[in-house]
């Protein structure tokens, strides 16, 4: 039974990997290469994909059990957390169209540094100073990889920075 779960789990992530890579690429077909030029219909799309999908998992595989929303506040911050995800995925679609797929990818390498400015900004707890320390690397890998790309466009840079910074509110 143990092996069957292990191999359900790889299965997942398998899973959860190819279909991340494979939106990811067609959206930079869609919006560079074939000239696609409405990243927020795109967007669309992938949320109402996300929806009829979970909702076929949950109500007819029965993989999860439904879930009620209990109460207005409840109903508020799955709002709010759903239009911070969705600002993400448009951010992140438009900045697809004028940067190299690498080059997003490395700006989303920078996701742990903005969740911990975020946690200290929100919060006021500090962390482990190794938690820190652990983080100089992989934001230097970041600005020596993007350094040398006559990409590096300001509005650019924020578009990818704000679908960067918005996940950290998820």
């Amino acid at each position: 039974m143990k092996t069957n779960s292990r191999f359900f789990t790889i299965g997942l992530v398998a899973s959860w990997y190819s279909s991340n890579i494979g939106v990811l690429l067609l959206n930079k077909y869609l919006l560079s290469n074939y000239g696609f030029k409405y990243p927020i219909f795109l967007t669309m799309c992938h949320m109402t994909a996300c929806s009829l999908l979970s909702y076929i998992a949950i109500a007819w595989m029965k993989m999860v059990p439904m879930q009620t929303i209990r109460s207005r506040v409840q109903f508020l911050k799955i709002s709010a957390l759903s239009l911070v995800f969705c600002v993400s995925v448009v951010f992140g679609n438009i900045s697809l169209r004028y940067l190299p797929v690498s080059f997003n990818q490395a700006i989303g390498a920078t996701t742990p540094f903005f969740t911990a400015v975020f946690a200290y900004l929100m919060t006021l707890k500090r962390e482990a100073w190794l938690t820190y320390l652990t983080l100089v690397p992989v934001v230097t890998g970041v600005i020596i990889a993007s350094g040398g790309k006559e990409i590096f466009i300001a509005l650019l840079m924020l578009s990818s920075g704000i679908r960067t910074s918005t996940e950290k509110f998820l």
